[in-house]
């Protein structure tokens, strides 16, 4: 496919809304919204300002930030509830209910002092055994249990908790932005916690309302906020499209087309997952790392993440985020074509029968990106052929080994844990990649006080025998109604991050 008819496709599909606002997705996850069209352009440049300020929230269904469903409940949970650290921008931890941190030599034992004052929205003072009932909850979770596997105990002593593992892991600050709520308050439509609105409800519907004796002493943009009723998706979307609800989280990947009127505003937000290409390291001719390093580098990630995800992402040649402050950039090879004929010329690689390179079909701008990257390596000598498969049939050839090559997309955990994609076993490991290098890298990593050194030696063995391709890190969206939203910073995690920021215009009385 030209790169005509990829932009193409790609401007067709480029304000795909899904709502989706997820912490932790399964490995390939189903594009769920289409992209929305204006119907009719802008008529005026001044924008029609709300009376009040809403979100979408499903009826009958839980605000528990443990348990509730992903997308629109989570929006409105992140204003109710906060964990013992906040990710930011750049996926480093900062300190929120937990004020101070140590922990032993191992990195085996860690003990979080809680930050004094605190206190829930109902007044009662924030405790251990409050954050210790929420991370034994989170272990037991759907949404948790995997990022949490290393967790053996989780213990309440006074005003510190103390979390015990099962193996080092010097980064696990990154990896606890659980939410805290009251123990004990799970049952009912929203949990107490300590964020900085919480819930009400009365004759005319549910709202958050802020919460004055808010720890941070911030300002909050509004004094309520209206949850509008939205039983699913295709009912989200109407409601912003009828301006009922102002903002919405979006994921600009997806296939299917809505319409929507008027303008909307755009905040992105960098996130953890990943778009790679895996390798049949199991198998010739794809066995060879000096074949793998030609391919990678016939790679160009730029124009990926430019034109084929319409910019809502971040080249990358390392399985860790660019925006991070670990990605070893002084590492990175630029894409040239030459670059890619002299790598394919010094593997020695003589063509026979073309690769397979599989994909999930359901997803245009993956099936767009296999297409343009099986046209490039053809050209330069390396005859691949594109197998866009339905979801069920696309993992069940990758659990059968059925492939050379696969388009596959990855939440990777804040603390840039690779072992399911890289170790013997892992569970995204379907190349079945095994290096005794990789693993003690690995190990040496996840118990490194120096993280920056231990990833530049990872990524520099990575580079060398590149047993997955990495091509870039997606982004995440939250759309709002033009002029209404003012000073977004939204995180993968948190739409409203930087809250004393954000400004909202409605209406004047």
């Amino acid at each position: 496919m030209k790169l005509s008819k990829i932009m193409a496709v790609a401007l067709a599909v480029a304000c795909l809304l899904t709502g989706c606002w997820q912490e932790e997705p399964p490995e390939e996850p189903e594009d769920a919204l289409p992209p929305f069209e204006a119907e009719e352009p802008v008529k005026e440049a001044k924008s029609v300002l709300p009376e009040r300020f809403a979100l979408p929230c499903m009826p009958g269904r839980t605000l528990d930030p443990i348990d509730c469903a992903d997308g629109m409940q989570q929006v409105a949970a992140s204003l109710l509830y906060e964990g013992l650290f906040r990710l930011d921008g750049r996926f480093e931890p900062q300190p929120c209910l937990c004020v101070s941190y140590t922990h032993d030599d191992a990195a085996l034992r860690y003990t979080f002092d809680l930050r004094p004052g605190v206190e829930f929205s109902d007044g009662s003072p924030l405790t251990a055994r409050d954050v210790k009932a929420s991370l034994d909850r989170a272990r037991d979770s759907d949404r948790y249990r995997s990022r949490l596997a290393g967790i053996s105990s989780v213990s309440a002593n006074g005003d510190s908790v103390t979390v015990s593992l099962s193996s080092p892991n010097a980064a696990l600050a990154a990896l606890l932005d659980v939410p805290i709520v009251k123990s004990g308050t799970q049952e009912g439509p929203a949990p107490i916690g300590t964020g900085p609105y919480f819930y009400a409800e009365e004759e005319t519907g549910a709202y958050l309302i802020a919460n004055q004796s808010w720890w941070r002493g911030e300002s909050q943009p509004v004094d309520r906020i209206a949850l509008v009723e939205a039983p699913d998706d295709d009912a989200m979307l109407y409601r912003f499209s009828s301006h009922e609800v102002q903002l919405i989280t979006a994921d600009l990947t997806g296939v299917l087309a809505v319409s929507t009127t008027g303008s909307v505003g755009c905040a992105d937000a960098d996130t953890t997952v990943m778009q790679y290409i895996g390798c049949n390291t199991a198998r010739a001719p794809l066995d060879s790392p000096s074949l793998r390093r030609a391919l990678s580098a016939g790679i160009d990630r730029e124009n990926i993440a430019g034109a084929y995800l319409s910019g809502h992402g971040k080249a990358a040649f390392f399985p860790v985020s660019p925006v991070s402050s670990l990605y070893p950039a002084a590492l990175e090879e630029a894409y040239s074509p030459d670059g890619f004929s002299s790598a394919l010329t010094e593997s020695g690689y003589a063509a026979e029968a073309p690769l397979t390179l599989l994909v999930n079909e359901e997803n245009g701008f993956k099936t767009a990106i296999a297409a343009h990257l099986a046209e490039s390596w053809t050209a330069g000598g390396v005859p691949v052929e594109v197998r866009a498969l339905p979801w069920e049939e696309y993992a069940a050839a990758l659990a059968a080994g059925d492939f050379d090559l696969y388009y596959g997309e990855a939440r990777l955990s804040a603390d840039w844990n690779l072992t399911s994609l890289l170790e013997p076993g892992g569970a995204l490991n379907y190349g079945h990649w095994s290096h005794p290098d990789t693993s003690r890298l690995l190990q040496e990593l996840a118990g490194a006080q120096d993280r920056t050194a231990a990833m530049r030696a990872l990524c520099a063995h990575l580079k060398d025998q590149v047993p997955i391709l990495p091509v870039c890190f997606k982004s995440t969206s939250v759309l709002t109604q033009a002029g209404v939203a003012e000073g977004l910073q939204p995180t993968a995690a948190e739409p409203f991050y930087a809250l004393g920021q954000c400004v909202i215009h409605l209406k004047e009385k």
